[in-house]
């Protein structure tokens, strides 16, 4: 599969016009449209894991101490079931959808922090990145997410766990995370590379940077 050049993207994406809103305007940020499918966005190839055995989410930086945490590990952890709005950079949003995994809070309790940290880096298979503040991750609908309608999550949406963030644009939603570098500063990951905006929130239309 041939894959479009990133800054190409970001440029086709600036000359889109912004699509009627439907009867549930009040749940759709500006310019974006309501959408009954889930469309796949991947810049690169889809990882495929026969088995999670050898899976695990390293966690660097900014930490007082690293480590990996296993499925095993991870799935031990308490879970939450969400239904929440996501909204893509694409302009598409898809209202009411459902997902299972382990709250941020729950998790970022067993990561010892060091001080100076603000900001995570989202490391994910096939090399993809996204920057998140922290403050922007503690909150109650933040998740690591696993399941999606109630079943695991098909390799191209990120099996087999994804970050879920809704409050920002699904990019930031990073699919097949393998890593969380925490930063005591803010970081450009790949799509803010080539263009998109540092924060990405939907409702105040962050698409793109300066």
């Amino acid at each position: 599969m041939r894959l479009e050049n990133p800054f190409k993207r970001v440029e086709r994406l600036k000359r889109v016009q912004p699509r009627p809103q439907g009867p549930q305007a009040e749940r759709v940020p500006p310019g974006q449209f309501v959408t009954e499918r889930f469309p796949v966005l991947t810049y690169g190839s889809t990882p495929r894991y026969e088995s999670l055995e050898d899976w695990d989410l390293r966690v660097f930086g900014r930490v007082q101490a690293e480590r990996r945490f296993t499925w095993e590990e991870l799935m031990a952890l308490p879970s939450r079931t969400i239904t929440v709005d996501i909204h893509c950079v694409t302009r598409w949003s898809k209202l009411g959808t459902t997902w299972t995994g382990i709250p941020w809070r729950t998790f970022i309790a067993q990561v010892p922090l060091d001080p100076r940290a603000t900001h995570v880096m989202v490391h994910c298979d096939g090399g993809y990145t996204t920057n998140l503040a922290l403050e922007v991750l503690d909150d109650d609908d933040t998740l690591l997410a696993y399941l999606y309608e109630g079943e695991p999550l098909t390799p191209e949406h990120g099996y087999p766990m994804r970050l879920l963030v809704p409050k920002r644009y699904f990019w930031k939603s990073a699919k097949w995370i393998r890593g969380l570098e925490f930063l005591d500063q803010d970081r450009p990951g790949f799509w803010e590379r080539y263009g998109y905006h540092m924060e990405g929130d939907p409702w105040k239309e962050e698409r793109f940077g300066e």
